[in-house]
């Protein structure tokens, strides 16, 4: 099966609480990303399944058993470390073969095995070397080898490519990647890196403060963020969120205000919505120095500058908004305005902080997107 099942598993350390009732299921041979920040629990949860860390309460289950109990040595796992933990008076060559050898394989199985690792992870010349010798991304390359070899049902990373620079991350990915698609194992990811997470990930699990946040696709975690949380970490820079307003068809933020189209009104009038969290991302954001009509209206304060694009800082009733752009002439004093895309913006439950959903309209859209 492959199958990764968490039922309200809790992690402490004394009166510390690391994971709060986390329910999830990793899905057999798929990619999943555990995404977030540092301390938000997701290299604890990678322990979980890999048998280093002992559960507090709750169920995991893996291939259809309970293996709260079970040993590490026997949950048929692979796992690739942060520092690489490789051997450092044992060769390339022996450090990727050491667990086979443990395992008692033939010897004409152990050869094909490194053969097979050291072509897909270009360490062909380097077997006799020691990891004092190596790079930190040849180094990284023998311990992915090492995972492989063992080809076991479940392969776990702890942030393997962070030691890296963006090149070598870049190649690392691509590797991780063909790695997964040659022998289909449960594939398990922690970063904090977004790039990382949405191009390597099948699905990415949102992890912050021990609890999960939501649980999707790049695509619709990108597109369709389950909460403000989500939304800000998701994207760089930041998503736009402010607090606003709906009265009488329309928008407002502070005192200005733009009218919604009618199946936005709707939508928020079957939900009771009066004041909530606006989102729009920067990139969704396009300013103009003309006012027309329903349009929002800031003064720039800064703009800041990506080589290939800008973004423009500008203020919009006390709240800091960016807007991304691929040139502009705007500077800091300028009068800028921006009328809002109905299909691009999010809006989040003021208490809750949980995106209240979209218009049929805009999920008609947007699935007609996601089929295409």
């Amino acid at each position: 099966m492959k199958e990764i099942v968490f039922e309200n598993v809790c992690k402490s350390y004394g009166k510390a609480k690391i994971i709060e009732n986390l329910n999830l299921t990793i899905q057999p041979g798929e990619r999943l990303i555990l995404l977030g920040a540092s301390g938000c629990g997701k290299s604890t949860t990678l322990r979980l399944i890999a048998g280093l860390e002992e559960i507090s309460s709750g169920s995991l289950y893996m291939n259809g058993q309970l293996v709260n109990d079970v040993a590490s040595g026997e949950r048929n796992v692979s796992m690739v470390f942060q520092n690489y933990a490789l051997y450092p008076h044992m060769t390339v060559a022996d450090n990727i073969i050491y667990g086979l050898k443990i395992q008692k394989l033939p010897k004409e199985e152990i050869v094909q095995r490194l053969k097979s690792a050291v072509d897909m992870l270009e360490l062909n010349g380097l077997e006799d070397r020691k990891p004092k010798d190596l790079s930190g991304g040849q180094r990284q390359r023998v311990a992915l080898a090492r995972a492989i070899v063992k080809r076991s049902d479940f392969l776990l990373l702890d942030e393997p490519l962070s030691n890296l620079d963006a090149q070598l991350r870049g190649h690392a990915r691509k590797e991780l990647v063909k790695i997964h698609q040659t022998y289909h194992q449960t594939f398990v990811y922690v970063t904090h890196d977004q790039v990382e997470a949405m191009t390597v990930g099948e699905r990415i699990a949102v992890m912050h403060a021990g609890r999960l946040q939501m649980v999707d696709t790049p695509y619709n975690v990108y597109n369709r963020p389950a909460n403000v949380f989500t939304a800000k970490f998701i994207g760089s820079p930041s998503t736009n969120i402010f607090t606003a307003h709906y009265a009488d068809r329309s928008l407002q933020i502070g005192r200005q205000a733009v009218r919604l189209p009618e199946f936005w009104s709707a939508h928020l009038g079957k939900n009771g919505c009066r004041e909530f969290y606006l989102g729009i991302r920067p990139e969704h954001i396009r300013l103009e120095q003309e006012k027309p009509d329903n349009m929002f209206a800031g003064t720039v304060k800064y703009v800041e500058e990506y080589g290939n694009r800008c973004g423009v800082y500008f203020d919009l009733e006390g709240h800091e908004v960016v807007a991304i752009c691929e040139r502009t002439e705007c500077k800091p004093g300028d009068r800028v305005c921006f009328a809002l895309e109905a299909d691009k913006i999010h809006i989040f439950d003021k208490q809750s902080t949980k995106n209240i959903g979209y218009p049929e309209v805009y999920c008609e859209h947007f699935y007609q997107y996601q089929s295409v």
